[in-house]
């Protein structure tokens, strides 16, 4: 093993356990990744003129997104909740649950997996749910949002990555895995239509959330730009590490390993993992196992840290509905790469 391979593998290792074990580091995730991402480019001997700008760009799309929606967010939350209140009131409860999941699952793609979580949690205050439909209500939206999100650039860093590193367009992913994806998105929306019980009494609801100052915004919007720079870096020095290690590994077990991703945020995963040598059925794999198990435990996505943080739902909560709806869909997906590849 040479001194590089030793390195990232020190680094690897930071990465693993550091957020997950030390709270400092979990509180300042954004920076954390993107020296670990420096110290992986320079260990590797990548780190030039040409990725410093890539490092730049990358960013900037999803950092725009993710700013432009929290300030449209911001100035339409009022008749945001009045049409929340509305639709709740015209459809039947079941319908309008199993809606806002699929909905919400689809438009993440656009308007980020952020933004979505943030709307989750708009009408999860509207609705006051008893605590266990409000647990179960989330937990099937935030593993929606995980998997729609990933259909463009723009939905979360794990998608902006992916593309920036296999140099594809806009669309790839769509291409990729959309036939997987939107079915499950569909699945969870019926799922809670059937496991989440609405509240019978509908009068005089409303939202108890406070409006995001413009000050969390653009901090949200700064770190977002912080964390993806660091995992581009973070994935192009680990190239070597994916070609010693990875590239030769079955499709089929690199999805079980993706498993890591239920504690562990999947977009650093995918810019340690995804190489552009690797063939459309390895990445494919990949990109499923580490969607589908991000949504078993809180830190394993986005959305589940903002929802359970705002909304004060526990991991051992979470971990109780979230975990077998992630090992039953992790099954039927791999039946379905097993059988159509």
């Amino acid at each position: 093993m040479n001194v590089t391979i030793i390195g990232l593998t020190v680094v690897l290792i930071l990465v693993l356990l550091l957020p997950f074990t030390v709270k400092t580091v979990e509180e300042n995730l954004e920076a954390f990744l993107f020296l670990m991402g420096l110290a992986a480019a320079f260990i590797s001997q990548v780190l030039d003129r040409s990725l410093f700008f890539k490092a730049l760009e990358d960013p900037i799309h999803i950092t725009l997104a993710v700013l432009i929606a929290g300030l449209l967010f911001r100035w339409l939350q009022t008749p945001i909740e009045k049409g929340i209140l509305g639709l709740n009131r015209a459809i039947p409860s079941r319908l309008f649950l199993a809606l806002v999941v699929i909905i919400l699952g689809l438009v993440s793609s656009i308007i980020t997996a952020i933004i979505a979580a943030i709307v989750l949690v708009v009408i999860v205050s509207v609705l006051r749910l008893d605590r266990q439909s409000e647990i179960r209500f989330v937990v099937l939206a935030c593993f929606s949002i995980g998997l729609g999100s990933a259909l463009t650039p723009l939905g979360e860093p794990l998608s902006t990555i992916a593309t920036s590193k296999l140099g594809e367009d806009f669309f790839f992913l769509m291409r990729l895995i959309g036939s997987d994806v939107i079915p499950a998105v569909l699945i969870f929306g019926i799922l809670a239509a059937v496991l989440v019980k609405p509240q019978k009494d509908q009068t005089g609801l409303s939202s108890s959330l406070e409006p995001e100052s413009y000050g969390e915004i653009i901090i949200r919007a700064i770190k977002i730009y912080l964390f993806v720079m660091g995992l581009t870096l973070l994935g192009a020095g680990f190239e070597p590490f994916i070609e010693k290690y990875l590239l030769g590994l079955s499709p089929l077990l690199l999805y079980w390993i993706n498993m890591i991703s239920a504690v562990l945020d999947n977009a650093t995963l995918a810019a340690a993992e995804i190489s552009p040598l690797m063939e459309a059925p390895t990445i494919k794999a990949i990109l499923l196992g580490l969607m589908i198990s991000g949504g078993m435990l809180i830190p394993g996505n986005i959305p589940n840290i903002i929802s359970a943080g705002k909304l004060n739902i526990t991991s051992r909560e979470w971990a109780r509905f979230g975990v077998p709806i992630g090992l039953a869909a992790m099954l039927v997906y791999f039946i379905i790469i097993l059988i159509f590849g």
